[in-house]
């Protein structure tokens, strides 16, 4: 219930900004798009952990999302409404801002970094996330992103409930419950 208020919340405060906001140009980008502040958080912290961090993301992943929530190919009701918004043109220029932003400083943890899942169940990741899952051309920076997400994401694709990539949803459907468990405790501790 809270999730969905909080869903239903940021999003309507960054449609309304975001509508609010001239179109975008070179000098007008940044302030058009602290709109996003509203759920994805000031200084690139996210207002709720299961909301992805989007400041300094690889650009390539993040115009490839902006194209998919628009056309649906990912289905979130604010997310798409809000690319809708932005014209196909911008998306590069939005995605570089983004991807120019420092990655957010990781909160201190008094609990120990968790196992590395088996290494033959993670070495596939490596393929398109890179070493050390900071991202790269196609994929999304996975390190240090919240556990909350990463695992709600994992499971949407094993679930059939996000279908924008079929490399990623066959390979979720061939690991366990317990297996995206760990690799999402692992991967939010990097």
């Amino acid at each position: 219930m809270f999730k969905a208020f909080v869903s239903t919340a940021c999003g309507a405060a960054a449609m309304l900004a975001l509508a609010a906001a001239p179109a975008i140009a070179a000098d007008e980008l940044e302030a058009k798009l602290q709109s996003c502040n509203a759920c994805h958080g000031q200084n690139g912290q996210p207002i709720d952990k299961s909301i992805p961090i989007i400041w300094g993301q690889t650009t390539a992943y993040m115009t490839k999302q902006l194209h998919d929530y628009r056309s649906e190919d990912r289905a979130n009701p604010v997310m798409s409404t809000l690319a809708g918004m932005i014209k196909p043109e911008e998306w590069r220029k939005v995605a570089t801002y983004f991807a120019a932003k420092p990655w957010p400083a990781k909160q201190a943890s008094s609990s120990p970094a968790p196992a590395a899942p088996p290494e033959q169940k993670i070495a596939v990741c490596r393929i398109c996330h890179q070493p050390n899952f900071e991202g790269g051309l196609p994929a999304p920076r996975l390190a240090g992103q919240s556990y909350e997400y990463l695992v709600g994401a994992m499971r949407s694709f094993a679930d059939d409930k996000r279908t924008n990539s079929a490399d990623m949803t066959a390979l979720m459907k061939m690991l366990t419950a317990e297996e995206r468990d760990a690799i999402a405790k692992y991967l939010a501790a990097l």
